[in-house]
């Protein structure tokens, strides 16, 4: 059915609405205009979505899609690991790997621990695969070897997200953790004796990937943090490294 618009003495264009509530334009000037149903486009909720955002802090489990939910944007960094520990020659201990953080096929890789006292190479970063954008954790400092009777320990790779602990001062210290879910590394231990400081640990890789389409549900864990470097005689622990994050944005249409 043609709905027809009475003309008007305005000038330009202005809005009217029928009985049915539909909006049309009317013209100024003495001739009516004419607009049939099938000219009326309407746009009934073109973008009536938004977001929801879920974090995971730790653990491992089953990630459900929740319903009506059209694509999952997730970002996540591994495991840092931990810094190495002090001791009388070569006897502190080396940190441990952080753990992978996976999301289905997607996995953000755990840094390596950093090396005990003596001469020797920060731990490296974590390595990532499967998503959009893939990056390497970063590499942790590395201990000074012999060079006084006081020497620092290395500190600890940053992440994506930060969080890698920064150099112990000589005097006795023991190394300092990660920052908790940045995945960042320990700090090796500083060292009073004419050892070497410990070496820090590696940060987690990070992964991220947008799915569309996604599947009901994925399989996840979150990487745990490496444990710090033990002491070995008369020498200090290293620092933990800190735990991975998962955290996916669900997109609605």
């Amino acid at each position: 059915m043609a709905v027809t618009l009475n003309a008007s003495t305005t000038a330009g264009l202005v809005q009217t609405a029928d009985t049915s509530g539909v909006l049309a334009l009317q013209t100024a000037g003495t001739t009516a205009v004419s607009i049939s149903a099938s000219q009326v486009v309407t746009f009934t909720n073109a973008i009536a979505g938004g977001t929801t955002v879920q974090v995971f802090t730790s653990g491992s489990g089953t990630y459900t899609t929740p319903a009506n939910c059209k694509a999952i944007w997730v970002r996540m960094v591994g495991g840092g690991a931990g810094g190495g520990g002090t001791g009388t020659g070569t006897s502190g201990g080396n940190g441990g790997t952080g753990g992978s953080s996976t999301f289905g096929s997607l996995t953000a890789g755990g840094g390596t621990g950093g090396s005990g006292s003596g001469a020797g190479a920060g731990g490296a970063g974590g390595t990532s695969s499967g998503g959009d954008l893939n990056l390497q954790g970063g590499t942790g400092g590395g201990n000074n070897g012999v060079n006084s009777s006081q020497n620092n320990g290395g500190n600890g790779g940053n992440s994506v997200f930060g969080g890698g602990a920064g150099i112990v001062a000589t005097g006795g210290n023991g190394g300092t953790a990660g920052a908790t879910n940045t995945g960042g590394g320990g700090a090796g231990a500083g060292t009073i004796t004419t050892t070497g400081g410990g070496a820090g640990g590696g940060s987690g890789g990070y992964c991220e990937k947008l799915i569309n389409s996604p599947a009901a549900t994925y399989s996840y864990a979150v990487g745990a943090a490496g444990s710090a470097g033990a002491a070995g005689t008369s020498g200090l622990n290293g620092g933990a490294g800190g735990s991975g994050v998962m955290i996916i944005t669900e997109y609605y249409v």
